[in-house]
């Protein structure tokens, strides 16, 4: 009998099924104009785009013009790549267009799919931006799929690391530009550190097709994109906080050696604030509660750590004056390696030795708040359906499944479950064996590098021919894929997520045709090309009647996305094929999904050694399971993105406020506004409202105002004065610091006083966010501690974080007007030597871009060698004209002199 949800959908179909049923009219309305588009020259395609653009500009939906831009690009496609969209793939597009995730197996002609909602939008004017997940992807597709824009008259970009300046500002400027989701953020926060607009290369985040977005939304989103500089040095902090640390005895503190943490108690605290204050680290009318004192807070905690959780010959030892990282599983010295978050620098203090200066960030976002930038973001890939709720919830991305051309014949058979790994294993090998006996391709999947070495020894001793699929460059891990669907192959493989290539069976032919080019140069190419489609013909036939494609996964993964990828390897576009999966108790899933008690359950059966469980049930007691640790999985990504959300709205508002600073020419009453700002404020703070005149401070009135303003009122008479209060006060201080700031710029000149005024905004802007993020850094590393004390560390992590930020809008306006207040006009020399100046730390800001994800707090990071002694610059070498460098290779010293590497040095983003 059926349940009442599986008679409704007996009834009335799926919400996928009325979703693809809606789209089949459009998809018949393209189908209609194909014959009038079929007539059109080459040259009439082209300005058929014309007439697009110029309707659009008039008003004109892009919704209404989809059946004709889609007819147009079909036919595009088919002249310039012999490749005609089948319906469901333009059934893709629709979907794509409408801003949806595009579930399309494996085979199912993605790449030409993004085609048909890239053009459509790119009618717009805006441009569209193709995202892929490497950069042999990107090139690729853009080399590839550039034929069909260029019969449509579009040009395509691509862009890639280290491209340069005008390279990229040409391929943002392209209506469809490729690029990595990692090329795409780094360039939007290197945009937003430039001082100048001309500098900025990304116009416009208007619509973006994401390849593989299950990859890229999900699984990398979980690494902020962090752009690193040298921080200024805090030697003597380390060395201040570090004298206090042996002083601490065990009432002032907590350990979890399981865990790794130390914590302070309440007397511990106490104690502390007490002789931080005494050392003037700590100022006499601040708290360790403040928000102003995370830093300070940050940096004794990571002492303790240094002192209580890393021992001297265990876990590093001291070698030559520097402290070395011994791994703890080989026992090895790790040099160059360094642990992040200042950890690393309190070791230094702890041990005498000279301290190196951290990595400070200079600017991050994460991948989720990247892409909600856009105004319609849409995605592409084989397996969505199972994170749908977090594609919805995070990004508001519906998914569809379309249809597959062809019905799958593929066989999905039932998990095999062993008790032992070595029986897996063993069952593993011999299922690997007789399918390669009848000579059946055989995909080998495996969760992690090392459980693919194992398998590669395993089948080597058992004489079975096989590749190995890992981190090798990009063209021979397509090579390989390439050949994984040849006759008898044996492909072991880690992760088959992101691969952009098939696995046809008989192999790939263009790339049969591609090495048969390069090894006869001078042959006919279609010749060749006739001969080995014939050869094809023959070989997928032979490994159809072996039984097509086997993929053979050696252990579930926790992700049942991860398993569906691997599995839609096989019976692409109607192949024949089979899947099985192998487990065992000891794998890592089944032991958090209790496989204890199923071992007792399975000796009590009498389950032999060898032998193994297969039923259905399993299969969905495993998939509960998977689906429990996603859910946790989504939990945790859902947390770390409300603490970015809190950062990221602030990150919004100082990037279009340095925008605005670009954009506009004459800044003076911005820096009025923060004057009049400072003003008042420093009048309320020393002649508060409420306050009697014999209780205000004008003397420390008149030393700001003399500090800050650069005036020399008599502040100190005025407060004798009949009738004076702090309304009057502003009005003189605002006069007088206007009449100062008008005579200077006459004597600078309007044009001068101009251009000064916006390089100390961004200037100034830039040196506090980046000690905000620094001080935001910290705040999230102590504020969990605050659920000890039934306090929402959330709730308490943005109430501080809007705190921290006023306070530094506020330190904003005061330093630029002090600065402004303090400039004095220059003779001309003067005036070159200061622009260069500003020119040059701009350079240097520009060259910190670091394209490392950002390790976890505490955990290591790949630091830099260190570098050879500093000798004198190269003859005639100029900072900021980089003609006057050379040609010195990636890895010859720096001209400049510093000891570093070219490519770390100035030759980092060149």
């Amino acid at each position: 009998m059926l349940g009442l949800g599986s008679l409704a959908k007996k009834v009335f179909g799926t919400p996928n099924d009325r979703k693809v049923k809606q789209t089949w009219p459009l998809v018949e309305k393209i189908n209609a104009l194909e014959p009038e588009f079929e007539k059109l020259t080459d040259l009439g395609l082209m300005e058929k785009t014309a007439e697009f653009m110029k309707r659009v500009q008039g008003g004109e939906s892009l919704d209404d013009l989809l059946p004709e831009a889609f007819a147009n690009c079909r036919e595009a496609a088919r002249r310039a790549l012999g490749l005609r969209a089948f319906d469901v793939q333009l059934m893709g597009g629709i979907f794509l267009h409408q801003g949806n995730i595009s579930e399309m197996k494996t085979g199912e002609g993605k790449t030409l799919v993004a085609t048909f909602p890239a053009y459509l939008n790119a009618l717009t004017g805006r441009g569209v931006h193709v995202v892929t997940v490497n950069d042999y992807l990107a090139r690729r597709d853009a080399d590839w799929m550039s034929k069909v824009y260029g019969a449509l008259g579009m040009s395509t970009g691509v862009v890639y690391p280290r491209q340069p300046d005008a390279e990229k500002d040409a391929a943002y400027k392209c209506d469809i530009t490729y690029a990595t989701n990692n090329e795409l953020g780094f360039d939007y926060l290197r945009d937003n550190m430039k001082s100048e607009l001309s500098q900025i290369h990304q116009r416009d985040h208007y619509f973006a097709i994401v390849d593989e977005v299950d990859s890229i939304l999900i699984d990398e989103a979980r690494t902020p994109l962090i752009i690193s500089g040298p921080s200024q040095d805090r030697s003597e902090l380390y060395v201040a906080i570090n004298s206090l640390i042996p002083d601490l005895d065990e009432r002032h503190y907590t350990i979890e050696e399981k865990s790794r943490q130390v914590t302070f108690t309440d007397e511990g605290n106490d104690w502390l604030e007490q002789h931080l204050r005494a050392r003037g680290i700590l100022p006499e009318d601040q708290s360790l509660y403040d928000p102003e004192s995370t830093t300070i807070v940050h940096h004794v905690n990571q002492g303790l750590r240094a002192y209580k959780l890393f021992q001297r010959d265990k876990d590093y030892i001291v070698r030559d004056g520097q402290v070395v990282l011994i791994d703890e599983f080989t026992g090895r010295m790790m040099a160059g390696r360094r642990l992040s978050d200042g950890l690393h620098q309190a070791i230094e203090a702890k041990e005498g030795c000279q301290i190196q200066p951290e990595n400070v960030t200079l600017a991050s976002v994460t991948f989720q708040n990247y892409f909600r930038l856009y105004d319609k973001l849409s995605g592409m890939t084989g397996t969505a359906a199972t994170e749908a709720e977090e594609f919805a919830e995070i990004y508001g991305l519906g998914v569809v499944e379309v249809p597959t051309n062809r019905p799958i014949a593929r066989v999905d058979e039932d998990d095999r479950v062993y008790r032992t790994a070595q029986e897996k294993y063993d069952a593993i090998a011999d299922a690997i064996r007789e399918a390669h006996e009848k000579q059946q391709p055989v995909l080998v999947g495996t969760t992690s590098i090392e459980k693919s070495e194992l398998l590669s020894q395993l089948l080597t001793k058992a004489g079975l021919p096989h590749n190995v699929l890992n981190a090798r460059q990009h063209e021979q891990e397509a090579q390989i894929v390439a050949d994984a669907g040849k006759l008898g192959a044996i492909t072991i493989a880690t992760n088959m997520a992101g691969r952009g290539t098939d696995i046809k069976l008989g192999g790939n032919v263009e790339f049969k045709v591609m090495e048969a080019l390069a090894a006869d140069p001078e042959g006919d190419p279609d010749a060749i090309r006739a001969r080995i489609e014939a050869e094809h013909e023959s070989a997928e036939q032979a490994v159809k009647d072996a039984g097509g494609l086997f993929v053979l996964a050696s252990e579930r993964h926790e992700s049942r996305r991860i398993d569906n990828q691997l599995r839609g390897r096989s019976g692409r576009q109607g192949d024949p094929g089979r899947t099985t999966f192998f487990l065992s108790l000891e794998d890592d899933l089944m032991r958090i999904f209790g496989s204890e008690r199923l071992d007792k359950v399975l000796s009590t059966l009498g389950l032999k050694d060898g032998e193994a469980i297969v039923h259905p049930w399993v299969n969905k007691s495993l998939e509960r399971a998977q689906a429990k640790v996603e859910g946790r999985n989504f939990d945790i990504r859902k947390q770390l993105l409300k603490f970015d959300d809190v950062m990221n709205d602030q990150r919004k508002v100082i990037f279009s406020q340095r925008r605005e600073i670009m954009e506009a020419e004459d800044l003076s009453e911005i820096t009025s506004d923060m004057r009049e700002q400072v003003i008042d404020d420093l009048v309320d703070q020393h002649m508060p409202p409420k306050a009697y005149a014999d209780q205000w401070n004008m003397e420390g009135l008149y030393a700001d105002v003399l500090t800050y303003l650069g005036v020399n009122e008599p502040v100190i008479a005025w407060g004798d004065e009949d009738g004076v209060d702090g309304e009057v006060v502003k009005e003189r201080l605002t006069e007088a610091s206007d009449t100062f700031m008008a005579e200077k710029a006459e004597a600078f000149g309007a044009e001068t006083m101009r251009q000064i005024e916006k390089q100390m905004l961004l200037q100034t802007i830039d040196g506090k966010w980046r000690e905000h993020l620094l001080t935001l850094e910290h705040l999230r590393s102590v504020v969990g501690f605050r659920g000890y004390a039934q306090r929402d560390p959330l709730n308490e992590y943005k109430n501080e974080a809007f705190q921290l930020f006023e306070n530094m809008l506020d330190g904003l306006r005061l330093e630029v007007t002090q600065k402004l207040a303090q400039i004095r006009p220059m003779t001309q020399e003067e005036q070159q030597a200061l622009m260069k100046q500003f020119a040059a730390q701009q350079a240097q800001q520009n060259r910190a871009a670091d394209t490392a994800p950002a390790a976890h707090p505490g955990a290591p990071y790949e630091g830099e060698a260190e570098p050879e002694a500093a000798v004198a610059p190269a003859p005639g070498f100029d900072e900021n004209d980089p003609e006057t460098w050379g040609s010195p290779g990636r890895n010859d010293p720096c001209p400049c002199g510093s000891g570093n590497k070219f490519k770390h040095c100035h030759g980092r983003l060149s």
